[in-house]
């Protein structure tokens, strides 16, 4: 059996990575990564189906064992993808998909050079500054934060395998989709089958 393909989405806030990430997982039988998060549930969330709800001493001590894929600190909670699962999952041949920031795509990377990797991105930056004032959510100085990290983002574009220009989800989704078709078609992801075929 061949392991599954890990696959990683990112890309800046506004350019509807996880509009994408929602759709294939829809359309596949890809596993979704589950984060260890500190933060407290919210309403209606599961252990192990939304996140795996630890405590700051119980991830840090986790941080220690080296448990992590990828971890990071977001607004006084941390996040990250606990090593175990994914690699089982993989090892028994299902394929994984990630939704993460850049730093988590670069960490990734790292520890899993086999991931690959897509970046999404508007066509443009006036297109991604018209999508995140469209959400309403944003304040002048947060909008131009949110810009200036894209373009810091996006110069990080050699950490990635693809980029995916999303101007339309149903398009972009259909591409990503493309990719991971073509992944799985790599003579190094398929070294099992042909050697039995040989045999």
């Amino acid at each position: 059996m061949e392991k599954g393909l890990l696959v990683v989405i990112s890309g800046p806030s506004g350019a509807g990575k996880g509009t994408i990430y929602r759709n294939i997982i829809a359309r596949t039988g890809m596993k979704r990564s589950i984060s260890v998060t500190t933060r407290k549930p919210r309403p209606g969330e599961q252990e192990g189906v939304d996140y795996y709800f630890r405590s700051e001493e119980e991830y840090q001590h986790m941080i220690a064992a080296g448990e992590f894929l990828e971890t990071a600190e977001v607004y006084k909670n941390y996040y990250g993808t606990p090593k175990a699962p994914v690699f089982e999952n993989l090892d028994n041949g299902h394929d994984v998909l990630f939704e993460v920031d850049v730093h988590g795509a670069r960490s990734i990377k790292k520890k899993y050079p086999e991931a690959v990797a897509v970046f999404i991105m508007t066509p443009d930056f006036k297109t991604l500054e018209e999508r995140l004032v469209g959400r309403g959510t944003e304040s002048e100085s947060a909008l131009n934060t949110r810009l200036g990290a894209a373009k810091r983002e996006l110069s990080k574009y050699e950490l990635f395998d693809y980029i995916v220009f999303n101007d339309d989800a149903e398009a972009a989704t259909q591409q990503v989709l493309d990719i991971i078709s073509a992944e799985k078609c790599r003579i190094k992801n398929n070294l099992t089958v042909i050697k039995n075929l040989l045999n």
